[in-house]
């Protein structure tokens, strides 16, 4: 499940796509961009619960890296 257009606006405090990807970038909330250049931010992102993938950290945080530093 993933945020709605709403429930982004408010998490963001931002209605245009690209302050929302800002907001997020310096909130540190884990994204993804989809292909009309929305951000896309899953619900257990938000609400604290590990990922599908099961990769987390010792304090129960999600580990998020960003595919552009090709790490």
């Amino acid at each position: 499940m993933f945020l709605s257009p709403v429930e982004l606006v408010v998490l963001t405090g931002r209605k245009i796509k690209s302050k929302q990807i800002e907001a997020l970038r310096r909130m540190g909330v884990p994204f993804l961009v989809n292909a009309c250049g929305r951000a896309v931010v899953a619900r257990s992102a938000i609400e604290g619960r590990s990922n599908s993938a099961g990769r987390t950290a010792s304090v129960g945080r999600a580990i998020w890296n960003p595919a552009v530093l090709g790490v």
